[in-house]
């Protein structure tokens, strides 16, 4: 069985997400999950950057910087969503964000349904 990367700070990750659906519910601005989802992180006293930049290279030169919403533990990215559905650009994100970083792990959490959909992302170091 192959070992999954980070499987139990994904799996609290996964329950925080669910208990902030539970108490909020659908329809609200994804400021407001990241609020919830930032709150629930500091009481279950797991580390977290909250809009950390990732600077884009180009050329040997800083031209700009990505913005990842949460950053759990240094391990995990989050990308919080509050859409209908996910789309191919939203997928790139959290693609682009996870090669910028160095970091091998991101969710792309979608709060706006009748429950939370998450999409798990690995990328090679």
């Amino acid at each position: 069985m192959t070992d999954i990367i980070h499987r139990e700070l994904g799996y609290k990750i996964m329950n925080l997400a669910f208990e902030v659906h539970k108490n909020l519910g659908p329809g609200l601005l994804e400021s407001a999950y990241e609020e919830a989802m930032v709150w629930e992180l500091k009481h279950a006293d797991i580390p977290f950057d909250r809009q950390k930049v990732y600077p884009l290279h180009y050329k040997g030169e800083i031209i700009g910087g990505y913005i990842a919403d949460l950053v759990v533990d240094n391990k995990v990215i989050l990308e919080l969503k509050s859409v209908s559905c996910f789309t191919d650009l939203m997928t790139a994100q959290v693609i682009n964000y996870l090669k910028l970083s160095g970091i091998q792990v991101g969710y792309l959490i979608n709060f706006n349904g009748t429950s939370v959909l998450l999409k798990r992302f690995v990328c090679s170091p």
